[in-house]
């Protein structure tokens, strides 16, 4: 089902296909790909990436929780690398204000001192294509609804079958907006300890600046250790764990990168949007990105002084300041692609082709005539709710005040059902304070009643009156329409505001004190507007725009059947290949493959946080005291980039060389391709990805951190043949004049 929570809607795959576009099923690689990856220099098989007989590469690609980064095993002994955005959370959740491992980097320097790190992950076991079972229980006589619900009765079965053993999980996934299905089966490991970390000034240098750009200098990388029990099996954290024994860890090149060489990327994109008409371009243009750019904005300022004004505030809100900021830029920088590369029109053209080629047959007509119609009549009427649902997800959700307050609801529901029903009070008691633990710890409350006041006056200002949740009117009679006095009221004495109220609350709940509170009272709002109003209103555009993106794509597959299609992105396991190689920005200028360390010099500024170089590192950059890291020209290459076709999901992805061999750790894509989730850019389009040389570097020469470096399988580069000096032609000896007879005297 296409949700309409997706934050992006895409344009059509272009007609022509374009070299390393694509992000590709492991299970279509041999009839696809093989060959052509065969032809930019990859040197082994289809089999040796995707094999359900036999390990292979797939084997030592690391699923983050549920597919929130991508990582890869490389060791033997369970180590694994991902971005150092990516453990982010985790190196925040175990920081404090005396263990500041975000600006100053952690090492384990034996295994006793790895921490747990607080989420899962997954290695991908096997692909099923179920699509003949799905489709044998469907129907053209059946509504969107009615087809829907069977497709999830099946997928229950579908995953049901796949068993419940320790670890073992299937996730049901629709493909090509609903003409294809697959199941992805896993298996995921609980127990996982952060190993090493460097300081946020080496992790995140650059800051929002940098971000989404080239040149970049970042070294975004962190690692982490998985555990199992002693049987080697799944097993919570437990001292008596031990490492895991990947079915394979990637061989660490240490030869570097060239203009041209075949790269490959493996990892968990989650969403792309490639299969959306114009309708749902315009919209995303004109309602939704100008709406997030402007609440984040206004999110991120509030947040960013509270933080400035002190350490601990910094620590708890890094984490959740990252987050809104990465995505505030997105925002900007796609709006901006969409526009400058015309990507609307260009989808207006695909579209009459498409429906050109539909008219001019009947059986056709018949078949996908209501494509258009469909698709226009969804988005005119979502569009009538459009901000009102942004700002809902972005503002009203934004306090966290609110959000906590929707993990009471399970309390509210056995109240009302029976006051005196003790075991399920009691259960739901402890569910909430299960729930709220982490939230503490990471909450400052000052600052959360700063950003709600912001947040509801953006509602009350940008938002249709009667599309605004009923608290509103609250705060229009009983606070003449201020916000602030509002935030200042709720807070001073809501149960959702501190920990010592909620746990008094806690201690002896009753519905009457729970709706008394004008915390509860505002998230109760907030809640029923989204589940009553909002969320029904733009779900019933749904049965429209689902049906007329079914039809759409079966449209477009059926005029050109010849051509390599693949789905959009979907948190699953996904391939794409390409080169390293640079590019023309923009007119007038040339940005080169690689970035070395010499240009971290350049960009220091010790006035600005973003671009501070820390003391030691600053010292061994300045001697060039590289090591064996450095490249054949004595440089410590950074970072570099390649024509990968990747997204959000795929940070910490690993990249590959034509040997499968680790090159480096994709983390971001390029400001001037920011459109390529809705429409693939391929003179722009590029993946930035941290050299895995300056990772090591990091870790051994820097933080003295070289054991686990001792873990990895190093590959040297061939030693270069000297040329073998010219020989001169053989010269025939002169020979030897005859010997001449002795004379004898007689």
């Amino acid at each position: 089902m296409k949700k309409f929570l997706s934050l992006l809607v895409a344009v059509l795959v272009t007609a022509a296909a374009h070299a390393h576009e694509g992000m590709w099923l492991l299970t279509k690689l041999k009839q696809i790909n093989e060959a052509e990856m065969q032809k930019l220099g990859f040197k082994l098989t289809a089999e040796d990436i995707y094999d359900i007989n036999r390990s292979g590469l797939k084997d030592a690609v690391v699923r983050l929780g549920r597919g929130f980064c991508s990582g890869e095993m490389v060791s033997a002994e369970g180590l694994f690398l991902t971005n150092h955005h990516c453990g982010y959370d985790a190196v925040q959740s175990l920081s404090s204000v005396e263990k500041d491992y975000l600006t100053n980097g952690f090492y384990a320097m034996s295994r006793k001192e790895e921490l747990p790190a607080g989420f899962p992950v997954s290695f991908l076991q096997r692909i099923d294509d179920v699509t003949s079972q799905v489709m044998a229980e469907l129907n053209d006589g059946m509504t969107e609804e009615q087809r829907n619900e069977k497709i999830q009765e099946v997928a229950a079965k579908l995953k049901a079958a796949v068993g419940k053993a320790n670890g073992l999980s299937a996730d049901f996934k629709v493909m090509f907006e609903g003409n294809e299905f697959y199941l992805f089966v896993y298996k995921t490991y609980r127990d996982v300890r952060l190993v090493g970390v460097p300081p946020s000034a080496i992790g995140k240098f650059g800051g929002d600046t940098d971000n989404w750009m080239w040149p970049r200098h970042t070294g975004d990388f962190c690692m982490f250790r998985v555990y199992t029990g002693p049987d080697g099996e799944p097993a919570d954290y437990n001292e008596a764990n031990i490492p895991f024994k990947p079915a394979h860890h990637f061989p660490v090149s240490m030869a570097g990168v060239k203009e041209g060489d075949f790269a490959m990327v493996m990892g968990y994109p989650g969403s792309t949007d490639r299969f959306l008409s114009s309708h749902g371009v315009k919209l995303a243009l004109d309602i939704d990105q100008p709406s997030r750019v402007k609440i984040r904005g206004s999110k991120l300022e509030l947040m960013k002084q509270d933080m400035d004004s002190s350490d601990a505030i910094r620590i708890k809100y890094a984490s959740k300041y990252a987050s809104i900021s990465n995505y505030w830029k997105y925002f900007i920088g796609q709006q901006r692609g969409l526009k400058r590369l015309r990507v609307y029109d260009k989808k207006k053209a695909q579209e009459e082709a498409l429906m050109a080629w539909v008219s001019a047959d009947a059986s056709r007509r018949a078949k996908y005539g209501e494509i258009m119609n469909l698709l226009q009549r969804g988005y005119t009427d979502r569009a009538k709710f459009e901000k009102a649902s942004t700002y809902m997800q972005e503002a009203a959700f934004g306090s966290e005040l609110i959000v906590l307050g929707f993990r009471l609801q399970g309390l509210k529901a056995a109240l009302e059902a029976d006051p005196k029903d003790a075991a399920k009070i009691s259960a739901a008691v402890a569910q909430v304070q299960a729930m709220t633990e982490e939230h503490w710890k990471d909450y400052n409350a000052p600052t959360d009643e700063r950003i709600t006041a912001a947040m509801f006056k953006l509602i009350h200002s940008d938002v249709e009156r009667d599309l605004q949740p009923s608290i509103m009117n609250v705060i229009e009679k009983k606070y003449k329409g201020s916000t602030e006095a509002w935030a200042k009221a709720m807070f001073a004495t809501s149960i959702l505001a501190d920990k010592q109220r909620l746990d008094a609350f806690l201690a002896k709940p009753t519905l009457k004190a729970l709706q008394k509170d004008l915390g509860w009272q505002a998230s109760e709002s907030c809640l029923n507007h989204w589940r009553n109003v909002i969320g029904p209103a733009v779900g019933a555009t749904e049965a429209d725009t689902e049906k007329g993106y079914r039809l759409m794509v079966a449209a477009m597959r059926e005029m050109e059947p010849n051509k390599s299609w693949y789905p959009n992105a979907n948190s699953t396991m996904r391939l794409t290949y390409g080169q390293v190689g640079s590019y023309v920005p923009m007119d007038g200028a040339f940005y080169k493959h690689t970035t070395t360390a010499g240009g971290i010099l350049e960009k220091e500024d010790p006035t600005n946080d973003e671009f501070i170089v820390p003391a030691r590192q600053k010292e061994l950059l300045v001697k060039k005291d590289y090591g064996r890291y450095a490249d054949e020209n004595g440089e410590l290459v950074v970072c570099f980039i390649s024509n990968n076709d990747i997204t959000g999901g795929n940070s910490g992805s690993p990249v590959l060389n034509a040997n499968g061999e680790l090159i480096g750790i994709a983390f971001d894509g390029n400001w001037e391709a920011m459109s390529g989730d809705i429409a693939f850019e391929p003179e722009l389009q590029r993946t930035i990805s941290v050299d895995i040389r300056y990772v090591l570097w990091c870790i051994d020469k820097l933080a003295g951190a070289g054991h686990l470096v001792n873990e990895m399988t190093l590959v040297m580069p061939k030693p270069k043949e000297e040329p073998k000096a010219e020989l001169p032609a053989p010269v025939e000896p002169a020979k030897p004049a005859p010997a001449k007879k002795p004379v004898v005297k007689k």
